[in-house]
C-alpha cells in the first residue's frame, strides 16, 4: 500500500513536471523575444533615450490652457502634498487642477482647499453623489466640470494629464508631455518610478523592478511593433480633441465607461482603435534621471494583493469582455501578454507545489521509500532549458534595477523574485473569484488602495532630512538639486 503510494506520488510529480515546464518554457520564450526585439532597437539606435534639460521644459511656457486631472476619494493624508507640489513645481500659469472629491468624504475636501494657499489655477470638484463609485466615473465627473469651464471662458484647453493622489510629479513632466501632444501624438505616457522603501515596508519595493523592465523594456518594444499603448493612469496626457471622440462615442457623452475596473489600461487602447497616435516618451534629465511620475507603492500583503487583484481582474478578465482582440497580430500578441495574469498564476502555483512534492518524494527515495524519479532526456533538456531562461531573466531584472536605483536594490529584486511570485498567484486567485461574483450581480466599486506617505511631504521618513519638499525641484532650484534630493530620498527610506 505505502509503495503504491509513493509510485502514484512520483507519477504526479513527473505530469506536473512536465506540464509547468512546457508552459513556463512557452513563458520564457515569449519575454525572451521581447528582450531581443529590445536588444535590436536599442543597437540600432531606436530604442535611445533622450536626453533634455529639465529646467528648461519645467518653465516651457504652455501654448494653450492644459488640464490636470487627480480623482481621489479618502485621499486626505497625501492629497494636500501632491497639490501643493505639483503647483510648486509647474509654474504655467494657464495650467489647470481638477481635483474630484466626493460630499461624502469631508476630510479629503479639507486637504484640498487647505492646499490651494489661494492659487485660482486650483479646482476643486465635488462629485453630486456618494463615494465610492469607481475611479472612472470621478474622472468622467472631472470630465464634465472642465467642460463646463471652456463654455464659460470660451477657452479650450489642448490636453488632459492624468495622476493619483499620492503621485510627485516631475518637474519637466507638464512641458514634456505638452511638448509630446502638441508634436502630433494623441496619447502620451511617461514613464512611472517606485521609490524605493524602508527596511520595515520592503515588500513594496518590489514594484520597482517590475516598472523598471516594464517602462524601460516593454513599452519601449510594445510602441516600436505598432501595438496600442496601455495608460499608466498617471504621468500621462491625452488630447483634447480624442477625448471629446471618446465621450462622443459613448452613449452617456463622457470618454470613459463607469463600469471599468481599469479605466487607465483601456484609455490608450481605445485611443489606437479609434486612429490615434500613441507614444511613449522617455527622456533623461542633464542629471541623467529619467523624467517620471514617482509615488510610493503599497508596502503591506494585504494592500500589495488588493492592488495586484484589481490589475489582474480589470486587465485581464474584464478586459477579455471589454476590449476583445481587435488588431493585427502584434496587437494580439501583447494583448495575449496583458491577459495571461491568471495562467501564470496557475502555473506558478503548480511550480511551488512541484517543488514541496519534489522534496518529499527525494527524501522518500533516500531513505528506500519510493522509487528515485527517472528523467528522460527530453525532460533534461527541458529543465536545463527553463533553468537557463531563468538565469537570463534574473541577469534582466538585475540590470534594468540597478540602472535606475543601483546594485544594491538591484541586489534586492532577486531576492524578491520568490515573494513576488507568491503575490501574483495570490492575485491572480483573488480575481479569478472577483470576476466569478460579477456573474452573481456584485456591483463594482473603487477598490482603492490606502496612502499615508508622500515623498515630497516634509515630514516624509529622510530621518533628519531638513530641506523639504523644495528638494524636489521648483521655478528656481536646479537639476542637480532635484537629483540630490531624489537620491536623499532613496537612502533615507532604505533605513
Amino acid at each position: 500500500m505505502a509503495s503504491d503510494i509513493w509510485q502514484f506520488l512520483a507519477l504526479v510529480q513527473y505530469e506536473l513536471l512536465l506540464f509547468a515546464g512546457v508552459f513556463f518554457l512557452i513563458g520564457a520564450i515569449d519575454d525572451f523575444v521581447v528582450d531581443l526585439a529590445w536588444l535590436w532597437l536599442k543597437l540600432t539606435g531606436r530604442a535611445r533615450t533622450a536626453r533634455i534639460d529639465r529646467g528648461q521644459f519645467q518653465s516651457k511656457p504652455l501654448d494653450s490652457p492644459v488640464a490636470v486631472f487627480v480623482p481621489a476619494w479618502q485621499e486626505a493624508e497625501v492629497l494636500s502634498d501632491t497639490i501643493r507640489h505639483l503647483l510648486n513645481v509647474w509654474p504655467q500659469k494657464n495650467l489647470r487642477l481638477y481635483i474630484g472629491v466626493y460630499r461624502n468624504d469631508p476630510a479629503t475636501l479639507e486637504a484640498a482647499v487647505c492646499a490651494a494657499q489661494g492659487d485660482v489655477r486650483l479646482r476643486v470638484v465635488i462629485h453630486d453623489r456618494d463615494g465610492p463609485s469607481t475611479k472612472a466615473d470621478c474622472l468622467n465627473r472631472l470630465y464634465e466640470a472642465m467642460s463646463d469651464d471652456e463654455c464659460r471662458s470660451s477657452s479650450r484647453v489642448s490636453c488632459v494629464l492624468f495622476h493619483d493622489a499620492e503621485d510627485m510629479v516631475d518637474p519637466a513632466g507638464i512641458g514634456l508631455l505638452d511638448w509630446a501632444i502638441h508634436e502630433g501624438a494623441d496619447f502620451a505616457q511617461l514613464p512611472v518610478e517606485p521609490l524605493p522603501q524602508t527596511a520595515r515596508d520592503w515588500l513594496g519595493s518590489h514594484y520597482c523592478e517590475e516598472f523598471a523592465e516594464a517602462h524601460g523594456k516593454a513599452m519601449v518594444v510594445r510602441s516600436s511593433v505598432g501595438a496600442a499603448l496601455p495608460a499608466a493612469g498617471v504621468g500621462c496626457a491625452m488630447a483634447r480633441g480624442a477625448l471629446e471622440q471618446l465621450a462622443d462615442s459613448s452613449k452617456e457623452g463622457v470618454p470613459f465607461d463607469p463600469a471599468s475596473l481599469t479605466e487607465d489600461y483601456e484609455l490608450g487602447l481605445a485611443i489606437a482603435e479609434q486612429g490615434g497616435r500613441c507614444r511613449f516618451v522617455r527622456a533623461r534629465g542633464e542629471d541623467d534621471q529619467l523624467v517620471a511620475t514617482r509615488a510610493f507603492f503599497p508596502s503591506t500583503l494585504n494592500e500589495i494583493v488588493r492592488q495586484k487583484t484589481r490589475w489582474v481582474h480589470g486587465i485581464a478578465l474584464q478586459g477579455w469582455d471589454r476590449t476583445g482582440w481587435t488588431g493585427g497580430a502584434a496587437e494580439t500578441w501583447m494583448r495575449v501578454r496583458d491577459r495571461r495574469g491568471p495562467f501564470t498564476a496557475l502555473v506558478l502555483a503548480l511550480g511551488y507545489l512541484l517543488l514541496v512534492l519534489t522534496l518529499i518524494t527525494s527524501l522518500a527515495s533516500t531513505f528506500g521509500h519510493g522509487p528515485a524519479l527517472a528523467v528522460s532526456p527530453l525532460m533534461f533538456g527541458l529543465i536545463t532549458a527553463n533553468l537557463c531562461f531563468l538565469a537570463w531573466r534574473t541577469a534582466w531584472r538585475f540590470l534594468f534595477t540597478a540602472r535606475n536605483y543601483g546594485i544594491a536594490e538591484g541586489v534586492f529584486a532577486i531576492v524578491r523574485l520568490p515573494i513576488t511570485n507568491i503575490i501574483a498567484i495570490m492575485a491572480g486567485w483573488r480575481a479569478i473569484l472577483a470576476y466569478w461574483r460579477t456573474f452573481f450581480g456584485r456591483g463594482i466599486v473603487w477598490d482603492k488602495t490606502a496612502h499615508s506617505r508622500h515623498p515630497a511631504k516634509p515630514s516624509y521618513s529622510l530621518e533628519k532630512q531638513t530641506t523639504g519638499p523644495a528638494i524636489y525641484g521648483n521655478t528656481q532650484s536646479s537639476a542637480n538639486s532635484y537629483r540630490q534630493g531624489r537620491y536623499q530620498a532613496a537612502r533615507g527610506a532604505r533605513k
